[in-house]
């Protein structure tokens, strides 16, 4: 790998005492990965140098054969190297984007299960938990994603089940739902390797707002989210997210939330402008959405999946919704690769 110049110059600055050699971080780039999440990652650990004036990271990119990669926004990024042997107590993050299914041949997994053997702490940014979980690093792990692969990941992995926060660290596992939430992450890092004051005024060159708290949600709450702060229409919401595949009666819901149905239906015509019919249908066929995009799965499997009675009612709301079947939604996708 030819030399970098790892601490570029800067006009803020901060005073830290540390000698010892620089922590080795490298990203692995899959093909569709998304840059920004990417970028999210790498630039808190130039201003960790840049501000510090010190070799505190060196960073290094890797792809399966050295040639560049393409982000999912058709940008093309140079590699240092291809996959190799990597120091031992080093850092790799999988970084990964759009379509993370296809993403990975057996090499790679083979090489990722390698490191993580030699004694390489792993990581995943946005979607890279698909091949950490290919690859055997995620058994009985913390971990998460971005939101919108969820419902895929879980029928692509039987037994694995991310969660909703920003990011995860179980011991040297960490993962990040992928954007901003990847700054979030390498500012935890930093504050870990050098302490919380040099990982603030990282946070500030950033301009990034720090959320402090792994376990803040990915997606905002529902009370954000709505410009409500009513405990019943949130509480609702929740206990249809987790009852797609076998939906409840909107009177179950009422009697769960301890209101009437009839208290119920105001709320969401109140705050939502729909009712919560409506509401429940479009969860359903959203996430039939994510699961026709980056699934296998039959379409009647997809229906069963989203609490549908057949692939018949659903191909009806989805035409409905997305204004197309869904098999001529997938057909399309299918096009467009090709």
């Amino acid at each position: 790998m030819s030399p970098k110049n790892f601490i570029p110059k800067g006009a803020a600055s901060f005073r830290i005492d540390h000698d010892g050699p620089a922590k080795e971080i490298y990203f692995l780039l899959l093909p569709k990965l998304t840059m920004l999440a990417f970028s999210a990652a790498v630039e808190p650990l130039r201003i960790a140098n840049q501000v510090t004036n010190r070799e505190l990271y060196k960073w290094y990119l890797i792809t399966e054969d050295g040639n560049p990669v393409q982000c999912s926004n058709g940008i093309e990024i140079t590699p240092d190297t291809a996959l190799r042997n990597l120091p031992r107590l080093s850092r790799m993050f999988v970084c990964s984007g759009i379509e993370p299914a296809e993403s990975t041949n057996p090499k790679v997994l083979s090489w990722i299960s390698r490191q993580k053997a030699f004694g390489c702490k792993l990581g995943g940014i946005c979607t890279g938990a698909f091949a950490l979980a290919k690859a055997g690093a995620l058994t009985g792990k913390r971990f998460t994603l971005h939101w919108e692969n969820h419902p895929a990941f879980i029928e692509h992995f039987e037994g694995l089940e991310p969660s909703a926060n920003l990011y995860e660290i179980d011991n040297e596992l960490m993962t990040c739902g992928g954007g901003n939430a990847a700054t979030d992450m390498m500012l935890d890092m930093i504050e870990s390797d050098f302490g919380k004051d040099l990982a603030v005024i990282v946070s500030d060159m950033c301009i990034h707002f720090r959320s402090n708290n792994r376990k803040t949600l990915q997606k905002s709450a529902f009370s954000v989210a709505l410009g409500s702060r009513n405990q019943y229409l949130i509480n609702a919401m929740q206990i249809m997210h987790e009852n797609l595949e076998d939906p409840l009666d909107i009177s179950e819901i009422a009697e769960a939330v301890q209101i009437s149905r009839r208290q119920l239906e105001r709320l969401f015509q109140k705050y939502v402008e729909v009712s919560p019919v409506q509401f429940y249908i479009e969860l359903r066929v959203a996430r039939a959405y994510a699961l026709l995009s980056e699934t296998e799965l039959p379409v009647t499997e997809i229906a069963a999946a989203t609490g549908f009675g057949s692939a018949t009612q659903l191909t009806v709301r989805f035409k409905k919704r997305y204004g197309e079947a869904p098999t001529s939604f997938r057909r399309g996708w299918s096009e467009k690769r090709e």
